[in-house]
Parts: structure tokens; sequence; C-alpha cells
């Protein structure tokens, strides 16, 4: 048998087997254990689980293909999101576990109306759906450069999608947190072992340089992206990680505010070097292979490579598309059973049949993710991007935490707004692009809205007695 297929054999059936396993700690009938792992999180998984989030498609296939046109600077992309994960562990993840909630939108109707959740649960599902696409992207590129003679693109994708969803569908956030204890281990050792060898087998970076084009500084630490880009890097993953449903819902799983803090930032730590190895591997794939598509570059490099350790990165490539969508799956199903079939379709929803839509959910917004996947060009793009949408949700996020007495009834609705405005504009409008990113124009833009509101609107918001304290001492 192929050495490389039976590699990703093995790596199925141990996924399978851990989502059994993770079958067995999830309670029937009872959805908290389904989407939260019934809150028992302890800080090691909570940081195999970020991290395995945040190590996905765009994190290893995007960076590589990235670095081949831009070089080095795009390993900037995983310091980014490190720095956004140690972010969430120093100022917000303890908040997060002390309110008791299971998602973002349920947070926002507390303080700020039915408006509010409403507008949130609508932009978080795009924001994540986009995300997860980009998953099943990564995964089928992955499949058809392991298995050209087996796969296509098209097939690996499938392949991919049915993967994210079963396992998902199984085990829900158990499954998430211990299947990422073998992807993160797998991730690591795939990648470092990986850097190593096409550098070696390239005669080293010296002899690499000389092979790639002098006009892009790829040995660059910045040159190659901007110090500019990098920023809104930094700006775009501070953001997102604040109030992203599926980064959340990770420190609402913790067992207590300790694990969900150490557990953020262990990770945040875990994240940094791995996109500055997928970048060398992408200058490699550059000076080996000057005129391949660039989202190919990363597989191109690990099959010219020894067989077994080619097969083994190239499963730790495809396990971390595993480890992301898994969580934007689960994360994107909890939100729409929690926040709109519960809330707005059946409230009297019992519990059993709860548990079931939110199962069921996770298939369909895996379908639905797959058709939007057949259109995605560009990983790392379209991933920043969508993700920039985010702002209104972190900024008003941050001031009902820190500041509540700036917060008016309608700054959650008009801030989400104007984010989404600002966006569509951005993308229609090309003469209003007048700073690199539009993470700088959502910033802008949502902050004005708010402190707008703040004098225009009257009606503060209501601090629920039992979190005058968590809000006090923020």
């Amino acid at each position: 048998m192929n050495l490389q297929l039976l590699i990703v054999i093995v790596y199925i059936a141990a996924l399978f087997a851990i989502s059994a396993y993770a079958k067995k700690l999830t309670k029937k009938g009872d959805s908290e254990s389904f989407i939260l792992a019934g809150r028992k999180l302890s800080a090691p998984i909570v940081a195999v689980t970020v991290t395995g989030l945040a190590i996905g498609g765009a994190s290893t296939i995007g960076v590589a293909e990235n670095a081949y046109n831009s070089g080095l600077a795009a390993g900037w992309y995983n310091v980014a999101w490190g720095i956004g994960a140690i972010g969430v562990g120093l100022l917000t993840a303890k908040k997060y576990r002390s309110l008791n909630v299971s998602t973002v939108p349920e947070l926002f109707e507390k303080y700020y109306g039915n408006n509010a959740r409403a507008l949130m649960v609508f932009s978080q599902i795009i924001v994540m759906v986009v995300i997860a696409s980009l998953q099943y992207l990564a995964g089928g590129a992955i499949l058809a450069s392991l298995l050209p003679g087996i796969f296509t693109i098209k097939s690996g994708m499938i392949v991919s999608a049915v993967v994210f969803v079963s396992i998902t569908f199984i085990g829900g956030m158990w499954s998430a947190g211990l299947s990422n204890i073998l992807n993160v281990a797998l991730i690591y050792i795939g990648i470092i072992m990986a850097s190593i060898a096409s550098i070696s087998s390239l005669g080293g970076l010296q002899e690499i340089s000389l092979n790639l084009p002098s006009d892009v500084p790829y040995f660059h630490l910045i040159d190659g992206i901007g110090l500019g880009m990098i920023v809104a890097w930094i700006v775009v993953m501070f953001t997102q990680t604040q109030s992203l449903q599926a980064v959340v819902q990770i420190s609402f799983s913790a067992k207590d505010e300790s694990n969900a803090k150490k557990g953020f930032i262990i990770g945040g730590l875990m994240m940094l070097p791995i996109g500055f190895l997928s970048a060398v591997m992408g200058i490699a794939a550059k000076a080996a292979y000057p005129d391949i598509s660039a989202t190919l570059a990363l597989p191109k490099i690990i099959m010219s490579l020894n067989p077994l350790l080619a097969g083994i990165t190239l499963a730790a490539l495809w396990a971390a598309d595993v480890s992301t969508a898994c969580n934007l799956l689960l994360g994107t199903s909890t939100l729409f059973s929690q926040d709109i079939f519960k809330r707005y379709i059946k409230p009297d929803i019992d519990e059993n049949t709860f548990s079931l839509v939110t199962k069921l959910t996770v298939i369909v917004i895996g379908i639905l993710t797959f058709i939007l996947a057949s259109s995605v060009v560009g990983i790392l793009k379209t991933l920043l991007v969508a993700l920039s949408l985010t702002t209104a949700f972190t900024l008003t996020m941050l001031f009902t935490i820190f500041k509540p007495s700036m917060c008016r009834k309608s700054s959650a609705s008009a801030t989400i707004i104007a984010g989404i405005i600002t966006l569509v504009v951005w993308q229609l409008v090309p003469a209003v692009r007048i700073f690199s990113h539009p993470i700088y124009m959502e910033w802008i833009v949502c902050t004005i809205v708010f402190f707008g509101v703040m004098i225009i609107d009257k009606r503060k918001i209501e601090i629920i007695e039992n979190e005058k304290e968590m809000v006090s001492n923020a």
C-alpha cells in the first residue's frame, strides 16, 4: 500500500478513536456537555485547543503561499495570532469564564437587548463560515499533493469535509479538545522535521537564496510584507480573539477562570514558531519550483522529501485543518442552535431535542462551508478581511467589561452596523482604501460611532447584580 495513504488512514482512524472516547465523556442529551465539554477543560487542553484553532490552513498553507511570493515576513501571521491569544489570557479569559454563558451574542443581549444579539449572531456566523471554508480549500490542496493519483483538490476537499464534520458531530468540544493533543503534537513534529529536511535537501539557506528572485527580500523579517501590514495582522488577531465565538467558546469551556487564563497564555506561546517554519518552506518551494501555484508551495516542497517524512508532515498539515475546522463548525452550530433556534424558533425546546438540533446543525454548516470553499481564492487575504468584521464586537465587549459607564443601550447595535457598512464599502469602493488593510478603517469608524452613541444616547446599560464584582475588578 502507498505509504502516504497508509499514514493518512492511520491518522483518520486515530481521530475517530479519540472522538469515540470523547463521545463517552459527552452526556447524552446534555447540550452543555456537547458544546462546552461540560465546562471541564483543563489548562493544557485549553492550550492545545486554542493552538489547534489557530494553526490551521491559513497558518500553514496560507503562510507558505504568502511566503512563496513575499518571503519570511509572512511568518508574522502566526505571531499575530499568538499575541491575540496571550491578550485574551491576560485581559478577558477569566472574565468570560466567570460569566457562565454559552455564546457571545447571549452575553450581548444581557446588556444591549434583542437587536444587538441578532446582529451579533448574523455577523459572527458569516465570519466563521468564511474561515471554516478556507480549511476545506487547504485540506483539498494537501490531499491532492499527498496522493495525486487518488485525490484532486475537489475530492480532497470532500474527504476533508467529511472528516471535519464527523469528528465534530461525534464528540463536540471534547472531540475538539482531545483530538488537538494528537493534532498539535503531529503539527510540531512534522513541521520542524520537514523544515530542517527541506533546507538541507536544497543545500542550505545560502544556496536557496541564490535561486530566488532578487527583487523580493525573501529573508528579511519585515520588508517582504511591510510593517503596516504586519501591524494590521496583529490588530486583526487581537481584535478577533477577544470576541469571535469559536475562540471565546474555549474559555467558556474551561474548568475555571484560572485554567482559562493559563490555557490561553500557554497556547499563544505555542503558536509563535510555526509561522516562520512554514514560511521557510514556502521560500524553499519558490527556489525549487518557481512556476507552481503558490497555494501548492508547501505541499510541493514536502513531497520532495523522504516518503515517510513527507507523509507524516502532510498529515500534520491536514491535522492543522482538522483542529481549526472542528472548533469553527462547533462554534457556528452553537450560535445557530443557541441564539437562533432556541431563542427565536422554539424557546421551550427540551434538552434532548436541543442537543440533536445542535448536532444536525454541524452537518448543515459543514455542507454550506464546503459550497463556499469552492469559490474562495487566496486563503490568507480572504481570512484577514473577514476577521476585520470582529472589530465592532471586540470594541463593544472591552468597554462593557472594563468601562461599562460609557456603554449605552444602542452602543452594540450601532457599532456592529457601522462595522458591517464599513467592510462592505471597503470591498465595493476602492477609493476609500486609504489604509493598507480594512482593520484600520474598521477601528476608526467603530470607535467614532461608539463614542457618538455615548453622547447621543443617554440610556446606560445595567450591570446585573452578581456581575458587578467582575466588572469592578476588571
